[in-house]
């Protein structure tokens, strides 16, 4: 009575304890939604406030643009009539200058000539009278003749001369004529171009007053668009604390229909232990009274009733006990036995409440046919344990077990939900939309194991890393093949339905997904559908007969598989001849399949596949298990050949990605696969072969530049690296490959073995977070600037600026690069990053 008042106190304390913490969270609820409103209040006064800043800083960027614009076209006009007024006044001193040089000229050539006329004429007059007066003195007329005549010759040349003289300044004046016309064009031309000069003002400020006018417009459209996102985001806002409210609500009433639960769950168990108290108490008097008798048998004072004939008497190390009949609880643990075992975690669960029972019994015989008389106590070790048996369906003390547990779930889920932010970050439309192809186009993927993790229990070692994956920005996790196999790694698989592998038992893999799902990370499965290995051997020795709950025959395998003699039809791809392959057109199996992975989604939880040798069958039979399934993620593993030449890597790798491609297709869409074609160029490229990296159309050389998409990109997994080592990565240059993956569009895949063995984890951190802050996804454009022998730069998206190798660059050297650029890492001739200001 006093451990079941002590568990009835313990029980109202930690309901008080509960209704505490939920008034609790309550009023943090409340007052959250009063700061929430204070907010608001702010941030629409700060809008407000934004608004009227914008407003002024337009007004004042346009009358600065303005005046600046008129000064400039002041400026012009003033510089246009100046230089119009310079040419002019040069043209008009050049043309009277002209003029009065050639006037000059003339007129002093004129008085030259007319004063030479003048003395030729005064000596021929003189000399005429000289003639006359000789004729009247009688001189010798014959001699004044030719005199005269001489004369005459003389008057004749000077006449010529004369003649000449003018004829040279009729030609003088002609040219200057002509110069004059000349300086009266170039007149023209000049005051052609001041008017030109002047029209073209006249358009400048035409221009200026409709660009004015345009940028009113704008700023005017652009104030409007401010005024009008304020709106909108004050309603969604408003909104979104209007559905964070119902949902804080709704989480209240959660919490109030779980402390309901809870009371009543504790009144049924404290009912419960009051009946049991009761039982017990009449069990203990029924014991105390047959104690006392069995005390008197072997004392010999009371001899045996007929009544008592009946009852069996046994003692066992001790203590007597009475078994009455085969309904007995006791004679059917004896008869029964152990129970199947049951998990850890319930053990504990029970053993945290489990009532005290008494001793339990070594055996049938030894308690029916022991002679120990006396009366002491049992040894503590050999007292009987709940938690050590196993349970029963219908058991009440599990079903109590099975309801704390589930109100103690809903209780954590309520905690969470009331811890998160009120309003929290909108995601775009694009970020929220979950396609099989793509995820949510933001996806960073971990594969959760190497070739030797079956070695372990390794469903319990992978879950306690789910916080620090989520927290290092992972978002999807890649697990190993679930199914029962053949080889340990899971990759031959026998029964679908058996999910207790080498890696750990079903329960240990529920737990593990659910350890995901509670960081928000996807749990991919690793699903094999191109082959399955049979249970048994046909009559001819065959091993084609299927077990479990799949029971195929040599129906279900192709008949183009030459070790396994199928009866089914030719294969839809490649042949894998470890073990038979499905022949999936047929309508039973892709029926089996469908309901398998709906299995696999819903009852285990599942959220994506990994698809394993998917050459193995037509990519039209993916498209309808992915339609079928609906899964948030499907990756494709079509692990081909690339091309080689002389034992060298041939630059062109279109056929090897084509094929990819042409993959993909078939599935339309539905699936995406992982970028070999990248995995085969980085080997070579990151060896100061850089130009390996940009197609002759400018593109990444690999399925991200055909169809980023659907390219899921990686460095090694469990079959190139690990210790198969089929095809490793260069250990030198991981942190350069992961450079490039992490940046570039498509959906990068982290190795389990280079995030926590290789000791490049806060590398591959780093790199998630530029990833993250540059918001790349797998549909993110891409500039590349260079790719030569010395280095590799390209831009992705219009926030991040990845450089490779020792290629001496920063953004400020790059014409075609603006905007301003801030370093974010440095890891020298490795690779640098900057991001957008």
């Amino acid at each position: 009575m006093a451990a079941i008042m002590h568990d009835k106190e313990l029980a109202v304390a930690e309901l008080e304890a509960a209704k505490a913490l939920f008034h609790q969270k309550l009023q943090e609820s409340v007052e959250e939604k009063f700061n929430l409103e204070s907010r608001l209040v702010l941030a629409k006064q700060d809008a407000v406030e934004l608004a009227v800043q914008v407003e002024k800083l337009a007004e004042i960027a346009f009358q600065q643009a303005t005046s600046h614009i008129l000064e400039d076209a002041q400026l012009r006009v003033s510089a246009a009539e100046t230089s119009a007024a310079e040419a002019a006044y040069q043209i008009e001193e050049q043309i009277r200058i002209a003029t009065e040089g050639t006037i000059v000229s003339i007129v002093k050539q004129s008085k030259d000539a007319i004063e030479k006329t003048l003395a030729v004429a005064q000596a021929a007059g003189d000399h005429t009278e000289k003639l006359m007066a000789a004729f009247t003195d009688y001189l010798n007329p014959l001699e004044e003749i030719v005199s005269i005549k001489s004369q005459n010759v003389k008057l004749q040349d000077a006449v010529t001369d004369l003649e000449s003289q003018l004829l040279g300044s009729k030609n003088e004046i002609g040219r200057l004529k002509l110069e004059l016309e000349q300086t009266m064009q170039r007149a023209n031309a000049y005051e052609l171009q001041a008017r030109n000069a002047e029209k073209e003002v006249h358009d400048f400020q035409e221009s200026t007053r409709k660009a004015v006018l345009q940028q009113e417009e704008e700023v005017r459209i652009l104030l409007e668009k401010v005024k009008k996102d304020s709106v909108d985001k004050r309603k969604a806002a408003s909104k979104a604390f209007k559905v964070e409210l119902e949902t804080i609500k709704a989480a209240v009433e959660a919490a109030k229909e779980a402390a309901r639960s809870k009371d009543e769950a504790y009144m049924r168990r404290c009912e419960a232990l009051q009946r049991s108290l009761k039982a017990a108490e009449a069990t203990s008097e029924t014991w105390r009274r047959r104690a006392e008798m069995a005390e008197s048998l072997l004392l010999k004072q009371v001899p045996l009733s007929e009544r008592d004939e009946d009852a069996i008497y046994v003692v066992n190390g001790g203590r007597i006990d009475l078994l009455m009949d085969d309904d007995s609880q006791k004679w059917k643990l004896l008869s029964d036995g152990p129970r199947r075992e049951i998990p850890d975690w319930m053990a504990r669960q029970i053993r945290s409440i489990r009532p005290k029972f008494p001793p339990r019994k070594t055996g049938l015989p030894e308690a029916r046919f022991s002679n120990f008389k006396t009366l002491e106590l049992p040894i503590p070790d050999e007292v009987w344990s709940i938690a050590q048996e196993k349970t029963k369906e219908d058991d009440t003390l599990v079903e109590h077990v099975m309801e704390k547990e589930i109100i103690e779930k809903k209780r954590k889920a309520l905690e969470r939900a009331l811890q998160r932010k009120t309003i929290k970050w909108q995601r775009t439309p694009e970020e929220t939309k979950l396609e099989p192809g793509t995820g949510t186009g933001r996806e960073i993927v971990f594969q959760g194991f190497n070739w030797e993790s079956w070695r372990r229990k390794w469903y319990l070692e992978l879950a306690p890393k789910a916080a620090d994956l989520s927290r290092c920005g992972i978002t999807a996790v890649w697990f190993p093949p679930p199914t029962e196999s053949v080889a340990p790694q899971g990759y031959m698989p026998s029964d679908l339905y058996n999910l207790n592998s080498a890696y750990g038992s079903w329960e240990e893999l529920k737990y593990c997904i659910e350890e995901m799902h509670n960081q928000d990370l996807l749990a991919l499965g690793d699903v094999v559908l191109n082959h399955r290995c049979a249970h048994k051997q046909s009559p001819n020795g065959v091993w084609n007969i299927f077990g479990g709950r799949l029971a195929w025959g040599p129906e279900a395998i192709v008949c183009d598989d030459p070790n396994f003699q199928g009866r089914g039809n030719p294969s839809s791809g490649d042949i894998f001849h470890a073990a038979p392959n499905i022949d999936h057109s047929q309508d039973f199996v892709r029926r089996d399949i469908k309901e398998w992975l709906n299995w696999l989604r819903n009852d285990i939880g599942f959220d994506g596949w990994r698809l394993d040798f998917v050459r193995g069958f037509s990519g039209g039979y993916v498209k309808e298990y992915v339609e079928a399934s609906n899964p948030a993620f499907a990756i494709g593993e079509y692990w081909d050949s690339l091309a080689y030449e002389g034992g060298n890597l041939c630059y062109n790798q279109d056929s090897h990605r084509q094929r990819i491609v042409n993959w993909i297709n078939a599935t339309g869409g539905t699936s995406s696969a992982f970028d070999v074609t990248t995995k085969g160029i980085l080997h070579s490229a990151l060896h100061n072969q850089y130009w390996r990296l940009i197609d002759p159309q400018g593109k990444p050389t690999g399925v991200m530049g055909w169809w980023p998409s659907r390219a899921v990109t990686f460095l090694e997994n469990h079959d190139t690296g690990s210790t198969q080592g089929h095809w490793p990565f260069p250990r030198e240059k991981l942190t350069q490959g992961y450079a490039y993956i992490l940046t570039h569009p498509g959906t990068p895949v982290v190795f389990y073995d280079h995030f926590y063995d290789f000791g490049i984890r806060d590398t591959i951190t780093e790199l998630i977070e530029a990833r993250r802050r540059g918001g790349i996804h797998c549909r993110s454009p891409i500039k590349i600037y260079h790719a030569h022998n010395d280095g590799y730069v390209a831009k992705i998206g219009d926030t991040l600026v990845v450089k490779l190798g020792h290629f001496d660059w920063n953004p400020s050297k790059e014409v075609d690069l603006d905007g301003s650029w801030q370093k974010f890492v440095d890891k020298g001739i490795d690779y640098q990053l900057w991001l957008r200001q």
